[in-house]
């Protein structure tokens, strides 16, 4: 178990070193604004009902992608959970920001916000890391199944595409069966949304934010392509190769 607890602790030592502070810092950074932004229902009609999550999730998933590309699943999967983490350590520091009283104005709407709501931030952190681990392995076995040009733009298209949608999509559900049909009726004064629509704003979601990410792909192609060329996080590419490439 030692062992095992050290080879983890290097290995993320290594991957940290490794991946594009950028890309790592703009994955991060959505995920909290994720969380913040699910606290608003943008639209809510007897068939759909949309959140503000998704205004900035395809981002997250964008930067998922790139990761999974050029370090794999196993790296994509570890920076998901660091991003988690952070959020709960901000939202942490939001909720000891909202209970300490000042005089200086009135801050229940500025509480409010940043307090947040503990079952809001246990279901998006929970759709989020299985929605992670879908979509990047999703993304893995499909850039797998191109062997004539894996790394080309036409891998690159249908790896993304199909593995945002899906990950998007049950991300989005979870989410929002948990939130809006689990615990918003008990805690929000019967406050809820159906099943449908949370089918329906998962779907939507999902359509929203694949086409975001088309839109943006082809940036993203390009950044991973000069990774490559450049040699970038070649030191964890080398070790997760003496490792075995345990994935």
């Amino acid at each position: 178990m030692k062992n095992w607890f050290r080879r983890e602790k290097e290995e993320m030592q290594v991957l940290l070193r490794s991946v594009p502070a950028t890309v790592v810092t703009l994955f991060v950074v959505s995920v909290i604004s994720m969380n913040l932004l699910a606290n608003k229902t943008l639209l809510q009609l007897d068939w759909i009902a949309l959140d503000g999550g998704i205004l900035i999730s395809w981002l997250s998933f964008m930067c998922m992608d790139m990761i999974t590309r050029h370090f794999g699943p196993r790296a994509g999967n570890r920076i998901s959970v660091l991003a988690c983490l952070i959020n709960l350590l901000t939202c942490l520091i939001f909720f000891v920001a909202s209970i300490i009283p000042s005089n200086a104005a009135d801050y229940t709407a500025f509480n409010s916000i940043l307090g947040g709501t503990w079952f809001i931030l246990l279901s998006s952190t929970v759709a989020f890391l299985l929605s992670a681990v879908i979509n990047n392995r999703l993304n893995w076995a499909i850039g797998k199944a191109f062997r004539k040009n894996p790394e080309g733009k036409a891998a690159f298209a249908v790896r993304t595409y199909v593995s945002t949608f899906v990950g998007q999509f049950m991300d989005n559900f979870m989410f929002s069966v948990m939130v809006f049909v689990l615990f918003a009726p008990i805690f929000w004064d019967g406050f809820h949304w159906t099943v449908l629509q949370c089918a329906m704003c998962a779907l939507t979601g999902a359509v929203a934010e694949l086409l975001m990410e088309i839109f943006f792909s082809p940036i993203s192609y390009r950044i991973t392509v000069r990774w490559r060329q450049s040699g970038v996080g070649r030191e964890y590419l080398e070790y997760r190769e003496k490792e075995g490439d345990r994935l």
